[in-house]
């Protein structure tokens, strides 16, 4: 039983092996749906450490901004990540319409070289989010089994 993180840059493949996750019988949050961020771009402190506070097995994804001050409520901290051209070819064929406007792929760009950094630092593990979903859900929920 572990409480998991896996964090990464839009198009990463987050919300995809976290379905897979939950599809195998996990308990999931994602924090881009459901009111977990304000509007500011950061999570709901108080429902975040009710959530990891009421559960000693459970696997969130998401990034924002004040993420790492809940690192060591964590086990593991798994960063998924792929190239900027893989990531901009995920946003712009998803269903979610982030990242299809010029302005929000230079962002995504941006953010992989200001942001990307700072998650590699923070995580304990990083993962290459092109390997197929079957391989990292595998990877993750073997994860669960450690703490």
């Amino acid at each position: 039983m572990a409480r998991i993180l896996v964090t990464g840059m839009s198009g990463a493949g987050k919300t995809t092996v976290l379905g897979e996750l939950r599809r195998r019988g996990h308990h999931t949050v994602d924090t881009d749906y459901g009111g977990w961020e304000r509007p500011d771009g950061t999570w709901d402190e108080p429902r975040m450490t009710a959530l990891l506070s009421a559960h000693d097995s459970v696997i969130v994804s998401g990034t924002v901004q004040n993420q790492g001050r809940f690192y060591d409520r964590f086990h593991h901290v798994v960063l998924l990540s792929a190239p900027l051209e893989v990531l901009l070819q995920r946003v712009a064929d998803r269903a979610n319409p982030y990242g299809r406007t010029p302005e929000q792929c230079a962002e995504i760009a941006g953010y992989v070289r200001t942001v990307e950094p700072l998650l590699r630092r923070g995580a304990t593990l990083e993962l290459d989010g092109r390997r197929p979903v079957t391989d990292l859900a595998d990877t993750i929920e073997a994860l669960t089994r450690t703490s």
